[in-house]
């Protein structure tokens, strides 16, 4: 018992160590290696794909932020240990396409976020979100439609043209902005 906890943990840490180390389409190639969809330019920040990674698939130009947690288990199935003593809960998670999910979230087993979806930072998201959803808070509700705010974005006083910029001139650029 002992020896396949340890062997376990190593894999874990072999596995996050390796994300550190990888960026890009690399980082997406390991990471369908482990059994998870994804899709086409897709940018993963995260390493916390739970113990059953071949149950998560992802779209096309998806950005996970770090600190966010897939979990496609349900742990709390051991409280009915002595009635059920093999049981365990499993569940997908599915991402649509052109959906970004904010740091340090949560994706709990059983969820499906739709496609041209934005998951704010720090949401739990439990069930199904619809397509074109902008959604915050623990439990992850539905506050406004991806149309919305991008229309707010494309007004707001604070966008500014620096995606494809290298470091140096992005920062010149934001610098510049914000008169610094």
């Amino acid at each position: 018992m002992f020896l396949h906890v340890l062997v376990d943990v190593i894999k874990s840490c072999f596995f996050k160590t390796m994300l550190l180390f990888l960026s890009g389409e690399s980082k997406n190639n390991f990471l369908r290696g482990y059994g998870i969809k994804i899709g086409k330019e897709c940018e993963i920040y995260s390493s916390e794909f739970s113990t059953e990674p071949f149950l998560i698939e992802i779209g096309d130009h998806v950005a996970i932020a770090s600190g966010s947690v897939f979990i496609t288990h349900d742990g709390a199935v051991n409280v009915m240990r002595e009635i059920f003593p093999e049981i365990d809960l499993f569940g997908k998670i599915i991402i649509g396409n052109n959906t970004v999910i904010g740091s340090n979230c949560i994706l709990l087993p059983n969820s499906t976020i739709g496609s041209n979806c934005i998951i704010g930072a720090g949401s739990v998201v439990r069930g199904n979100i619809p397509d074109d959803s902008v959604v915050i808070g623990n439990p992850a509700k539905v506050i406004m439609r991806t149309p919305l705010i991008k229309k707010l974005y494309q007004n707001h006083k604070n966008c500014i043209n620096t995606k494809h910029l290298n470091r140096r001139k992005k920062m010149d650029k934001v610098r510049e902005h914000f008169k610094m």
